[in-house]
């Protein structure tokens, strides 16, 4: 589909970071002699008519936050007919759910640390019989948010419910996982192909990349390719495509976990994701190349069906004296 007018997504829950990616991905596709077209979204922003005023025929997401994530914006483009780079809609809601995430590990025998779930701020009250002998520390994190987003680490049961209440803000919804002292090791994939890792040291509580710190090949060769390959597994567990990045924990002891698939790895400057394509040849141009060429859509049917957006009725504009009040 080079002849093809591609609209980047840009925008969404961090739109910071999205404007920074989606402004790097445009002139990327333009220097490359594609006609590519910026797409902004976001609060505030009818989707439909967007997508519908574009006129485009593929969707490259260049989107950062749950907007991408959790599968929304691609379901959206499943009924509107347009391609889309990346993950399906269903591999991208499982990715973002860290609990199916670790039963689909789990069966395919893809090692991930042992967890349990809380549900609820009732839960609270009795978290000290449920937490019963799992041990410390551990690491919270919730249910349905991005790798580092509401995450903290608990070595007391104070610590603990402290914890939890945060998590809680985010998602009622929680995972308690048993914590592992070990490197982490973020394994990038592209369109099937595993192109490399990279070791990451985290910030304080184990919110956020604070640092790349010696490359993954520090590692024993053999040690290394078992890495990439669990990183491989994981992704094919989600049936995650296009750009897939995965987390693995690397401990002394000779044993690996995963973390998290990223199913929409940051493409702004810097980010891990091109920084790894362009250890392997992949100019940031290239890279983008090969995530647009990979485009689809997931369903049976490829055929476009096109909504008239433009005869939909305007929303009547909201006043306290039509405002419906939910007691």
């Amino acid at each position: 589909m080079s002849a093809a007018k591609i609209g980047v997504l840009i925008g969404g829950a961090a739109p910071v970071e999205g404007e920074a990616a989606g402004d790097a991905v445009v002139a990327a596709l333009r220097e490359a002699g594609r006609d590519a077209v910026p797409v902004h979204l976001g609060p505030g922003i009818d989707t439909v008519r967007a997508l519908d005023a574009a006129r485009i025929d593929l969707a490259f997401l260049a989107l950062e936050g749950r907007l991408a994530e959790e599968g929304c914006v691609q379901g959206l483009l499943e009924v509107l007919g347009i391609p889309y780079t990346g993950s399906s809609v269903m591999s991208s809601a499982l990715a973002l759910d860290k609990l199916k995430s670790k039963e689909l590990f789990r069966l395919h025998n893809v090692p991930t640390p042992p967890y349990y779930t809380l549900d609820g701020a009732a839960a609270l009250a009795g978290i000290a019989d449920v937490h019963g002998s799992f041990g410390f520390p551990v690491v919270v994190k919730p249910r349905r948010e991005g790798s580092s987003v509401g995450v903290s680490r608990a070595g007391t049961m104070t610590e603990l419910v402290a914890s939890l209440e945060q998590a809680m803000a985010h998602d009622e919804s929680v995972i308690v996982e048993r914590f592992i002292a070990a490197r982490e090791v973020h394994v990038a994939i592209l369109n099937g192909r595993v192109l490399g890792g990279v070791e990451v040291t985290r910030g304080t509580g184990g919110q956020g990349a604070s640092a790349i710190a010696a490359p993954a090949e520090r590692l024993s060769p053999i040690r290394y390719r078992g890495i990439l390959n669990l990183g491989e597994r994981a992704a094919q567990a989600l049936d995650a495509t296009g750009p897939v990045r995965v987390d693995v924990l690397v401990t002394e002891g000779q044993n690996e976990y995963v973390l998290d698939v990223n199913t929409h790895p940051s493409l702004a400057p810097g980010a891990l994701l091109p920084r790894m394509a362009a250890e392997v040849g992949f100019c940031f141009s290239d890279l983008c190349l090969a995530i647009a060429d990979a485009a689809r859509l997931h369903t049976a049917s490829a055929a476009r069906r096109p909504v008239r957006v433009a005869r939909l009725p305007e929303a009547p504009r909201v006043t306290p004296e039509t405002a419906v009040r939910v007691a």
